[in-house]
């Protein structure tokens, strides 16, 4: 067989070392643990790069989807690391990157009719290693919510105006944390949560709920913030709301960040 020629370890004379390249917006089937002990079934959209030497013409791109079609079909804060490590060893890279994003399916009960659906979440994985051992792990939740304004039921003789809102809630932490444990934190820091079925009784309830729980943005960011302090697994996190304004053609948004 004729060997072929290897482009990508050509010289370059430019001497610019890349930061991150390889390849993203990949979807993959992937199972992900859930605190009920099972494995769920999802489709991830997955990034994977590594840094690329200054005198490196390029790099490898196959290798990064064998990698992943070899280690990533598992997702959890332990399997997920050996992607990343592995793309290091196979690209011989100082610094690896992936990011798996995908939706995550909870069952929820109505709270008066108890009747269940589900209900959607987007959750994001993002990891990095390096070759000196190193390894950085963030979990996001993107978790949208219900919230009714402080000042327009204060100020209104009939009923305030409500909205959804979107909670994005990353964390790092010293052990492994459920997704679902996570969720709860940004749904219980609303006015409400949400619910994909709601029988009458049921919106009656979370339309009062909502109504006997109303929260600013700034209130929102500093429930979630409150609630990860307290948590002594959660070492940093980010926390950023934005409500879509029922009464105006803009949205309200607020950040709160812990750092290390």
């Amino acid at each position: 067989m004729q060997e072929l020629s290897d482009t990508q370890n050509e010289q370059d004379t430019r001497q610019i070392p890349i930061d991150r390249v390889g390849v993203k917006g990949l979807r993959f089937p992937v199972t992900v643990a859930d605190k009920g002990g099972k494995s769920q079934p999802t489709v991830a959209t997955v990034a994977l790069t590594v840094d690329l030497a200054a005198h490196l013409k390029g790099t490898h791109m196959s290798r990064f989807v064998e990698v992943l079609h070899a280690e990533g079909a598992a997702l959890d804060m332990a399997s997920a690391q050996k992607v990343p490590q592995m793309l290091l060893d196979k690209l011989v890279a100082e610094k690896a990157h992936v990011s798996y994003q995908f939706p995550y399916f909870i069952s929820k009960p109505a709270p008066v009719s108890g009747k269940a659906g589900l209900v959607d979440y987007e959750v994001r994985f993002e990891i990095v290693v390096d070759a000196q051992g190193g390894c950085d792990f963030v979990t996001t939740v993107l978790v949208p919510v219900a919230t009714l304004c402080p000042c327009s039921k204060a100020i209104s003789e009939r009923g305030a105006h409500n909205q959804r809102g979107l909670v994005t809630f990353s964390v790092r932490t010293n052990k492994p944390v459920w997704i679902e444990d996570l969720i709860a934190i940004a749904e219980s820091s609303a006015s409400c949560e949400l619910f994909s079925l709601l029988k009458r009784p049921d919106e009656k309830a979370v339309t009062e709920r909502a109504f006997d729980n109303p929260v600013f943005v700034e209130d929102l960011v500093r429930n979630v913030a409150a609630q990860a302090n307290a948590n002594e697994a959660i070492t940093w996190y980010h926390v950023e709301a934005e409500n879509f304004e029922s009464i105006h053609n803009h949205s309200a948004y607020a950040v709160i960040e812990k750092l290390k």
